[in-house]
């Protein structure tokens, strides 16, 4: 059985990323200092998959700590997710996204290098299309300024692994760009949790329809859209946790692979933020209480994916449609609030 190491596998996507590599027949080994995070998802993971899997707690940036991990652990790839996340987030505290997420990076990369890792899965975004002229968004697409520090962060990080692929032609890269992931496992034991207030559309719409917040803004109806929100490539986060699944096994099983791999991982369809509000409220019978707002800063008009790629080379594609990601998003909800009751 194969180590795979998960840095921030106690978050929404790494956590159901371990569940499936532990079902795809890896052990995997979570990096997580639950900086974003809640310990609680530790033991959550081990009620899917019956075992608790080994968990490491300190910050990926810090070297030292990645070496002794790498000493102790026969590790045969990685899964990097551990960085800050939210757009907006990210446009009023910048140093910080550039700091954990550059950085950490680098710590990981230049510790691999010295251990002999030669197989990485890197957690990239649609958002460094930034406004792209043209949708939908293939790998060859030109990335236009990046929207957010946030957005830059993964422009960088991407760079970073491209060239790093190229100096060391051991290195084995595949970076996915994937989209907006949303709903939870079909057992509503793990799911997206944000702390404090989300800063995603599906969580604050599902607490919204809860009762946890009081109403929900949509910013902006003034865009050039059909209906004047922003539209996106919603995908089901266990269709995005099986492509990294998919990635680190191509990676292990084809032994002249070398260099820097990117794919779109997406559903190939674009929702706008109203669209998401009716089905919501179609599929579970629960009006929204929501409101127009002003446009937020950071946010591109529009985008979703080509996922030809993906399909033909990668050899994955999404599952779940819009209304089984939503339908999910909610179950996961009334979960919540049932073990909070």
């Amino acid at each position: 059985m194969q180590n795979i190491l998960v840095t921030g596998g106690l978050g929404y996507i790494g956590s159901h990323t371990v569940v499936a590599l532990h079902e795809a027949g890896f052990n995997p080994i979570i990096l997580d200092n639950n900086s974003n995070s809640s310990p609680e998802f530790l033991q959550r993971i081990a009620k899917i998959i019956g075992q608790t899997p080994t968990h490491y707690n300190f910050d990926v940036c810090d070297k030292n700590a990645l070496n002794n991990l790498f000493a102790k652990e026969n590790i045969s790839g990685v899964i990097h997710f551990a960085a800050f996340k939210a757009v907006g987030d990210s446009v009023n505290n910048p140093l910080s996204y550039y700091r954990n997420n550059v950085d950490g990076l680098l710590s990981l990369l230049e510790s691999m290098q010295e251990n002999k890792i030669k197989n990485v899965v890197f957690s990239s975004s649609c958002s460094v299309y930034g406004d792209a002229k043209e949708q939908p968004v293939n790998e060859n697409t030109p990335t236009e300024k990046a929207q957010s520090p946030y957005a830059h962060t993964k422009q960088i990080g991407e760079d970073i692994l491209n060239a790093a692929a190229v100096a060391n032609n051991q290195l084995k890269v595949i970076a996915l760009r994937y989209f907006n992931p949303t709903g939870a496992h079909a057992s509503a034991i793990i799911g997206e949790a944000p702390l404090g207030v989300p800063s995603n559309l599906i969580p604050f719409l599902t607490q919204t329809a809860a009762g946890i917040r009081k109403q929900l803004t949509i910013y902006g109806n003034d865009y050039d859209t059909p209906d004047g929100t922003c539209i996106r490539d919603y995908i089901h986060v266990t269709d995005l946790a099986n492509a990294h699944v998919i990635a680190i096994k191509r990676m292990l099983e084809n032994k002249n692979l070398s260099g820097y791999e990117l794919f779109n991982i997406g559903t190939g369809k674009g929702s706008s933020v109203l669209e998401c509000v009716n089905i919501f409220e179609e599929v579970t019978g629960v009006k929204v209480n929501y409101t127009i707002g002003e446009r937020r800063v950071g946010d591109v008009v529009q985008v979703w994916a080509d996922t030809r790629k993906a399909n033909e080379v990668l050899g994955w594609k999404s599952e779940c449609d819009l209304k089984m990601m939503l339908k999910s998003a909610w179950d996961w909800q009334c979960a919540l609030l049932n073990n909070e009751s």
